[in-house]
């Protein structure tokens, strides 16, 4: 009698382990892939029921609405017809990139600036029409530059100067990625992490059940491939990260780089020993403008700049004067990096 009570607590021991474990699984983890905003996509997430196992199209459908908003690529969404003084009207989406567009542009004392459309078209670099440059026309595009020139009433963009235009691709792309975040948020979906062109943000934990590895590019020319050859690797979790550099970027003249980053107060394009920056901070649209304006304001004021912001982290990589690559990063960097 005693060993089948003895049988028994053991039988019931095991089920009770079985339904806790049971229990705690909290779904299998899900990867998505897919092409927005001229680049791809790449999202991992647990889901944590059987309605969440696929929502590609959901998300695809998120996105499109979010370019229909914010893509200058799309002729008739809502930042080109603001563009082309067609509609004043703006959206909540618009409304979210101009408010921190606006914060960065104070800040940085003009060197983050949404309004720097006519100067990315006239290098070559937007969709509009690529002009020779020299110092007379930059002087007269710059006229046309500046966020002190515009603003937002009653949901209305107000602008000083009509032929003023948004380009929003240095902070357009990592807030789709909060956008994204957000929606796996109300799919109580507590471990993803979602990607946009190298843009990304991480919740919780891996499918190894540990936090999200990210590899940092080295910045040189020529690697155009992302992955292939790393500076370093990164542990997120929680956090979003994003990263702006001139080697992929660019077109030569006479043997001369041009490269994608411009200075919206000089109005010419911004070559300097700071090859790539790579930000982390809690919201990927701060991540991806953040790591703009420090390519524009070059290493040692970026280096001042990024002293002053909260709660932000950074790595420099940039070239000495023999050529090699030095890395600067701030003191709580440090904890994020892992070994390559």
């Amino acid at each position: 009698m005693k060993y089948a009570r003895y049988v028994l607590a053991v039988a019931i021991l095991i089920l009770v382990i079985v339904v806790l474990t049971t229990n705690t699984q909290e779904g299998p983890y899900v990867k998505i892939a897919g092409f927005t905003q001229g680049t791809s996509y790449h999202m991992t997430y647990q889901s944590p029921s059987a309605d969440t196992l696929d929502l590609k199209t959901e998300i695809d459908a998120l996105l499109a609405d979010f370019d229909q908003s914010l893509s200058t690529y799309i002729d008739t969404s809502n930042i080109s017809r603001i563009n082309k003084n067609e509609t004043q009207e703006t959206d909540a989406y618009f409304e979210a990139v101009y408010n921190e567009a606006r914060r960065i542009y104070d800040s940085s004392d003009g060197a983050f600036d949404i309004t720097v459309g006519p100067l990315i078209d006239a290098w070559g670099f937007g969709p509009g029409r690529k002009m020779e440059m020299n110092e007379v026309v930059i002087d007269s595009l710059l006229s046309f530059v500046g966020m002190d020139k515009v603003r937002i009433e009653n949901g209305k963009v107000i602008k000083e100067i009509p032929d003023l235009r948004f380009d929003l691709n240095a902070i357009a792309q990592g807030y789709a990625v909060d956008v994204v975040c957000d929606y796996l948020e109300t799919k109580k979906i507590d471990n993803y992490m979602v990607e946009i062109g190298g843009e990304l943000r991480t919740k919780g934990l891996s499918a190894r059940g540990d936090s999200w590895r990210v590899g940092i590019d080295k910045p040189f020319y020529g690697n155009s491939l992302p992955g292939q050859n790393l500076q370093a690797v990164v542990s997120l979790s929680g956090e979003a990260l994003a990263s702006s550099g001139n080697y992929r970027k660019y077109y030569e003249v006479d043997g001369k780089k041009i490269v994608h980053t411009i200075d919206p107060r000089t109005g010419y394009t911004k070559m300097s020993e700071l090859l790539s920056v790579t930000i982390i901070c809690k919201e990927c649209m701060t991540a991806d403008a953040l790591a703009t304006t420090c390519m524009s304001l070059g290493l040692e004021k970026a280096k001042e700049f990024i002293g002053r912001q909260e709660d932000v982290e950074a790595l420099f990589i940039f070239s000495d004067q023999d050529g090699l690559y030095v890395e600067w990063m701030t003191e709580g960097m440090k904890a994020f990096i892992q070994e390559n």
